[in-house]
Order: structure tokens, then sequence, then C-alpha cells
């Protein structure tokens, strides 16, 4: 950095910035609060500001938003965060730039905030300034301050002890819960932990016998392929001890302790087989189908979809697999390779899920395995795919990190990921031409912008090379393209040039139908098309429908991976959090 930056320490820098933001908010100036911002800047804001997830970009237009929620707002002392990570020199997205921490208040609770500053014409402008919502006041989180139950279960003499209550508790006999979250894997556990200490009634159901089952019952090679450094849950993060990628039986007995531990009211083994809103009462009626075949009725006001990106298996109709003589099956309940020991398999789809299937297959001793490839596939090394996670890597406070990764606004994250995806694929080199070379055909994603954004996107088209691809280089899994076959017959994959694939087993790693497809089967084609789209990117570079609220009043959609999860149950919680208040959102 030059001119005024170079000999100016970075906290002087921010402070000297943030004071004159807060003047210029103070006098309600949209110029002079353009005025700070830089040619290109972005400003994201997650609650503060405008009660949902919304991202702005150029000077005007964000000085337009800001001073349009003055009034409501109210916000006041802006100032470095005390005892967080201090202002410093960093390099994001290829940008130098000063990263400052800083808190302010608004007439709803405290706040925090991320800017970072650039040299403009010798001044430090805003490129990106990120905003956020920390708390309700009046309705702090007890885990950020003292132990919140007043009662001393231990001398409870002649009256319930602490079982008593939880057995009440989740038995649901006088009452409703106020929000009925559908799914006990990672996204109903955070939201469920998240409500629950905020003094929401939540209730948690999921149509498997046990919490974590959504795990537990896919197929047998399954780990995660993120690190453990990145995954933990609210409240509880993962033991120390724990290996860097998690296996999923492990993290599926997790979540039945978390559970426990965070004392989340939950019903196993119950189905949510409809709803209706209610728009006099504003809430929801809807039937839970019970394992023992009894039905509840319910009149929750929130319903919060926690069925995951990856929850209803897309079964495709393929053209003659009805005739197959052998055994389908979607690659999430394929189960162990070993059960297919010296038989051949076809596995159509070629993202992480179908070449997991394949090497285990393959190595389990199977006679033949081939990976049937329908669209290119974006391919990175287990290693650089933990690009994304750098942050982590990073030695300052892991809530520090949460908060600077959700400051990044789209336009920024995308073009970080682009320089990303150029970094894997050079130091990926050597795989990707062995795959080429086999006929692989690959992609970097949309304009180039790697994994992490086609999983949000779409949910998938990408593989985490574990060994997969070297596999299918040395001819030991074997590539075909969807395209070269005719239709499927009783011995397998009939070809165009008239042969036949055979095969025992086929697996359809084809995916999962998104929560809006769920939305629409469980409440009708009405509220789903007041819903619109969920998932994948809106014109401001916010996913929609996610975290935030949808067509449809009171139903909300909560998904991702463990990290989103974790970070993005705040923000829904606190949504929700503010309607049972009453607060004008």
């Amino acid at each position: 950095m030059d001119g005024i930056m170079t000999g100016t320490t970075a906290e002087a820098a921010a402070e000297a910035w943030l004071g004159r933001f807060q003047a210029a908010l103070d006098a309600r100036d949209a110029a002079a609060i353009a005025a700070l911002f830089a040619a290109e800047c972005h400003w994201r804001d997650i609650l503060a500001f405008t009660w949902n997830l919304r991202t702005a970009s150029g000077a005007d237009a964000i000085a337009e938003r800001l001073a349009g929620r003055l009034a409501t707002a109210q916000p006041r002392g802006i100032a470095l965060a005390a005892r967080r990570t201090p202002p410093r020199r960093v390099t994001r997205a290829g940008t130098e730039a000063i990263e400052a921490i800083f808190t302010f208040e608004t007439a709803v609770g405290p706040c925090n905030g991320v800017v970072r500053l650039i040299n403009e014409d010798g001044e430090p402008r805003a490129w990106t300034l990120m905003t956020a919502l920390d708390e309700i006041r009046g309705h702090e989180d007890p885990a950020n301050g003292t132990r919140w139950q007043n009662v001393d279960w231990k001398r409870n003499f002649g009256g319930e002890n602490w079982l008593d209550r939880r057995k009440k508790a989740v038995a649901y006999a006088d009452r409703d819960p106020a929000v009925l979250v559908v799914g006990a894997s990672q996204s109903g556990m955070t939201i469920a932990a998240r409500l629950s200490l905020l003094g929401v009634d939540t209730l948690v159901i999921d149509k498997d016998a046990r919490i974590g089952d959504s795990w537990r019952k896919r197929y047998h090679a399954l780990t995660l392929h993120n690190e453990t450094r990145v995954n933990h849950l609210p409240y509880m993060p993962f033991p120390r001890s724990w290996p860097v990628f998690i296996p999923k039986d492990m993290l599926a007995n997790w979540f039945e302790l978390y559970a426990e531990a965070m004392e989340i009211n939950t019903w196993t083994g119950t189905e949510l087989t409809g709803g209706t809103w209610d728009e006099a009462a504003q809430c929801w009626e809807v039937t839970l189908k019970r394992a023992d075949g009894t039905e509840r009725r319910m009149r929750p006001r929130h319903i919060v979809m926690a069925n995951g990106v990856s929850s209803i298996p897309i079964m495709p109709d393929l053209p003659g697999l009805k005739d197959f003589k052998g055994v389908v099956r979607h690659s999430g309940s394929v189960g162990s390779g070993l059960d297919w020991a010296g038989r051949r398999a076809l596995v159509l789809g070629t993202g992480t899920s179908g070449h997991d299937v394949a090497q285990d297959l393959a190595v389990s001793g199977a006679a033949e395995v081939t990976l049937i490839q329908r669209r290119p596939t974006l391919v990175v090394s287990l290693k650089e795919a933990q690009a994304p996670y750098a942050l982590y890597d990073e030695d300052i406070p892991f809530e520090d990190k949460d908060l600077l990764a959700t400051s990044f606004p789209f336009p920024i994250y995308r073009r970080a990921h682009q320089r990303m995806t150029r970094m894997n694929e050079h130091a990926d080199k050597a795989l990707l031409d062995g795959l080429k070379e086999k006929g692989f055909r690959l992609t970097s994603g949309p304009d180039g912008t790697g994994w992490q954004i086609m999983y949000q996107q779409r949910g998938g088209g990408y593989y985490f090379d574990a060994g997969c691809s070297q596999m299918i280089i040395d001819g030991k899994v074997g590539l075909i393209q969807f395209d070269d076959i005719d239709r499927f017959g009783p011995e397998g994959a009939i070809m165009k040039d008239g042969t036949t694939r055979s095969a025992d087993l086929i697996v359809l790693a084809t995916g999962y139908e998104g929560q809006a497809a769920a939305a629409r089967r469980l409440f009708g084609d009405a509220v789903a098309d007041r819903v619109g789209k969920v998932w994948g990117w809106d014109e401001e570079g916010e996913l929609h429908g996610m975290w935030r609220p949808t067509g449809q009043p009171g139903l909300w959609f909560h998904a991702g991976g463990l990290a989103q999860c974790r970070i993005f149950s705040k923000v829904l919680a606190l949504q929700i959090k503010a309607r049972e208040l009453g607060l004008p959102t």
C-alpha cells in the first residue's frame, strides 16, 4: 500500500475511517457516506440494518440503502472491537487492504462489523463492509454470559428434578411448540440449539429411528471431505483428539450426544405428512405421523425445513433401467463395497459420492467397476480442496474466523474462489492431465469459480479426490460417457455401438432433490410458488430463501455444511426470536 496507508498504523487508519463513518451516519448525509467508499465497493448487511441478508454494490447504492435505514436502525457507538483481532494488513482476493473488526449498537441490539480499507486517491476508503446483528437487547444468548438456569436441581427436594422436567418438555402433552424443525442432522441440531437457548420452544422431528441416521445410513466408506477444524457445532466444539476428516458414524453419534447435552427436544420416528398455513391465526396446522402409527396435530408458528440439501434421493427413470435384472441402488444406500466382491458394477454419476462408491467397490474386490459420466465434473485433490478454509489456519480466535468468513460480499467471494480454482488447477495439473487422457471431461465451475460456488448453486458437480482419480488413470476403475449409452437392458448398459457393459449392480449417484421440492410435496403448489427458489444465488449474491424470510410467512429453510449451519443458525434464530417478540422486522 502506498500514500496515506504507508506510515500509518492499521489501527489508526481504521479508527479514523470509523470516526468519519459514524459522523456521516449521524448527519444522515448520503453524499458524505458515499465519499467514504472506494470506486469498487460492496456492503453486506446481515440483520443489522435490513432484517435480512442483503448486499449492495457501489458507493451511491450503499449510501442510499444506509441512509434509508438510519431512522429505524439508529446506529451509534461505532468503534474498534475490544478484545478481538486488532486491525491488520491482509491480502484478500488478491487485494491488499486493512481489515478491521468493529462493534456498534442499533435500536435492536449490539452488532459486529468488518471493514476492509484500501488506498484510493491518498485516502483510506472502504472496499468491503459487513454489518451483522449480534444479539437482541434484553434477550441475549445465555451461553455468552452466566449460567442461565436458576434452578438448583440437586437441592430441589420435594419437586420435579431435571429428568422430570426434560420428559415433560419433550412429551408436548399440554402444548405445541413455537417452532417445528424438520430434520435432525446438522441443520436441525444447530437451529434447535440456538432457539432453545433464546427461550423459543422448539421441537425437532426426524423420520429415522435415531438422530444422525441421515448420515449413519449412507454409503459405508463415507467420511467428511472438509477438515474437522472448520466443522464445529455451536457451543460444543469437537474434541481435539478427533481425526482430521470425520467418519459418518462418528458424526452421527455426535449428533445424538449433542441433542442430549444441549437439551434439544426431539421426536425420532416421526414424519411430517403435510400442513396448511392459517392466515388468520398466523400459524401452521400440521400432521405428524409417529412410528407407532399414531398421529398428532400441532399448530406451530414457524416451520424450519432442516431436511438438507441432500435429503430426498433422485432416482431417474432411465430408458430400459426397469428391465435390468441386477440390483439398482442410490448411492446414499448402497452399503459396503465388500457386499459386491467378485461382481461387476456400473456407477452413474461422477460427483464425490459416485467416485467414493466406485473406489470402495474397486478396493473391496469387485470384479469390474465403471463410472458413467453424465456431465463435466470439477476434480480437485483433497489437499487443495481445503483452500477455501485457509482463513481457519490464521492465528486468531475462532469466533473472529467465523465473523470474517461471513464478511465477504459475493463479488469478492466469487473473485477469491476464481483465484483459488486457478491455483488448485496448477497444483493438480498432473492429475487433471491424466484424467483428460482417459477421456474424463473436466470443468472449473461457472466462470471458473470452483467447487464451493458449485455446491451453493446446485449442491454438487465436483469431486474431492481421495484416490479414485488415480484409479481411473491406472485403469482400475473404468470410464464411459452417458451419451455413448443407447439404453439399459437386462444385463447392463447397452452402448450405441451395440456392445453391452455387463453389471450385477447399478449405482445411481444422481444426487438429491432440493428443499423447494420437499416443500412443494408437503405444503402444496400454492405455498411452494410463494416460496420460490431455495438455494442458488440471487441478483445480490445471497442465497435464495436460505436463513431469511421467504414468500411464505412462518416457513424457513436451513441447510449446508457444518460450518454454514453453525454460522447461519444464529442468523435464522435471531429472526425467529424477533418475530416471537413482535419486533417490527
